[in-house]
C-alpha cells in the first residue's frame, strides 16, 4: 500500500501525485540505461557501473547547473519536453572541456504543484538530453514547495559526472602561437542570457507566436526556445582522434568570458567579427534591444556554442572529424601571443 497523509495533503503537497509521476516519468528514464549497468528509478541512491575500457588511471570530473530564466518561457508556452535538454547540455557540455565523456547525470525539480503529467514532460526533455550524451539518467529529486513557488512553476537543475583517463586530460598550457580555433556552431541562444531576452522583447506580454522577418519563417517562442546544442557525440570522436589544445564552452558572458579561461596567460584568442557566422536570433536581439555590439560578444555565444583551439597541424582532422560527426565546423580565428584574453576586429 502506498503512503499517504491527508494532513500532508492539506498543506499542500500530495505524495500520491508524487507517485503517479515517478510512473509517468520511467519509460522515458529507461532509454537511457544503454549506456551502463545501473540501479532502478526510486531507489534511496543512483548506481552505475562505468566501462573502464581504455581507462588506465580514471578521472572524474563533475558539472552542475540549472536552465534559468529560459524557463519562463517554457511557462508561457507551456511547453516543459525541452527544457530537460537545456539543463542536460549545460552540465555535460561543462565536462568537455576537460576532455572526459559524461558517465551520468541526476535532475533536481522543484514545483509549487505537483503536476505528474508535466513531470513527464520534463523528464523526457532531460532523458532526451541524456541519451544525445550518451549517459545515463539514473536517479534525481522532485520536491513540492507550495507557497514557495507559483503552482504552475518550477525550477530546473542538473548534476553530472564525466570520467577521463589522466593521459588525456586537456591541458591548456600545450597552447601555442599560430593554434587554430575552431568553432561548433550553436543551435540559438541556448540558455544564457534569457534576463536581457525577456527585457527585449517583453515576453510576458509579446506575442510569441509572431514571425519576424529575420527569422524566416519561425516564430520568436519556438526560436527562443530551441534547446541548448548538446557536443558530446563529435567532441567524443574528436577526443578519439587527438587530443586539442584546449576546449571552451560559450555559455553567460558569451566570447569575453569563456574564451579567455581557456588560455593561459601570454596568450590570445583573434578573431575577426566577419568570420563569427552569426545566427539571425542574435541580429533580431541587438537591432530591437538596441543593444552594443561588444554587450552582444559579452552576453551570447553568437552561434558558436564550442570551440576547439588545435595545432595548425591537426587544423584537417579535426575539422573533418567533426563534419564527419554532424558538425558544421569552420574556422574561426588562431590564437596568438598577448595578454588581450580576447582580439575581436
Amino acid at each position: 500500500m502506498k503512503s499517504f497523509s491527508e494532513s500532508y495533503k492539506d498543506a499542500g503537497v500530495d505524495i500520491t501525485a508524487g507517485y503517479k509521476a515517478v510512473e509517468l516519468m520511467k519509460e522515458h528514464v529507461s532509454k537511457t540505461m544503454v549506456f551502463g549497468k545501473t540501479s532502478q528509478v526510486g531507489g534511496f541512491g543512483g548506481l552505475i557501473e562505468p566501462d573502464m575500457t581504455g581507462i588506465n588511471t580514471p578521472v572524474l570530473v563533475s558539472g552542475t547547473d540549472g536552465v534559468g530564466t529560459k524557463l519562463k518561457l517554457a511557462f508561457l508556452m507551456d511547453k516543459h519536453d525541452t527544457v530537460g535538454i537545456d539543463c542536460v547540455a549545460m552540465c555535460v557540455n561543462d565536462v568537455l572541456c576537460v576532455g572526459a565523456k559524461p558517465l551520468f547525470f541526476l535532475d533536481y525539480i522543484a514545483v509549487g504543484k505537483n503536476h505528474p503529467e508535466k513531470i513527464a514532460d520534463i523528464v523526457k526533455g532531460v532523458a532526451e538530453g541524456c541519451v544525445q550524451s550518451q549517459c545515463c539518467l539514473i536517479g534525481g529529486e522532485t520536491a513540492e514547495m507550495p507557497g514557495f513557488y507559483d503552482e504552475q512553476e518550477y525550477d530546473l537543475a542538473g548534476f553530472t559526472v564525466g570520467m577521463v583517463d589522466k593521459s588525456k586530460l586537456i591541458d591548456i598550457e600545450k597552447i601555442e602561437d599560430g593554434d587554430k580555433i575552431i568553432a561548433l556552431p550553436s543551435s540559438g541562444v541556448h540558455s544564457n542570457g534569457f534576463s536581457l531576452v525577456r527585457k527585449v522583447f517583453d515576453v510576458e506580454n509579446a506575442d510569441l507566436s509572431r514571425k519576424p522577418e529575420m527569422l524566416k519563417g519561425k516564430t520568436l517562442g519556438e526560436t527562443l526556445l530551441t534547446p541548448t546544442k548538446i557536443y558530446v557525440k563529435s567532441m567524443s570522436a574528436l577526443f578519439d582522434v587527438l587530443k586539442p589544445h584546449s576546449v571552451a564552452h560559450i555559455t553567460g558572458g558569451g566570447f569575453y568570458e569563456n574564451i579567455p579561461r581557456a588560455l593561459p596567460k601570454g596568450f590570445t584568442a583573434k578573431i575577426k567579427k566577419e568570420d563569427v557566422r552569426t545566427l539571425p536570433i542574435f541580429d533580431l536581439i541587438k537591432t530591437e534591444g538596441n543593444i552594443s555590439e561588444k554587450d552582444m560578444y559579452n552576453t551570447y555565444n553568437m552561434g558558436v556554442g564550442m570551440i576547439a583551439i588545435v595545432s595548425k597541424s591537426d587544423e584537417e582532422i579535426a575539422l573533418k572529424t567533426l563534419r564527419d560527426n554532424g558538425e558544421e565546423a569552420y574556422v574561426l580565428g588562431e590564437i596568438v601571443k598577448g595578454d588581450e584574453g580576447v582580439i575581436l576586429w
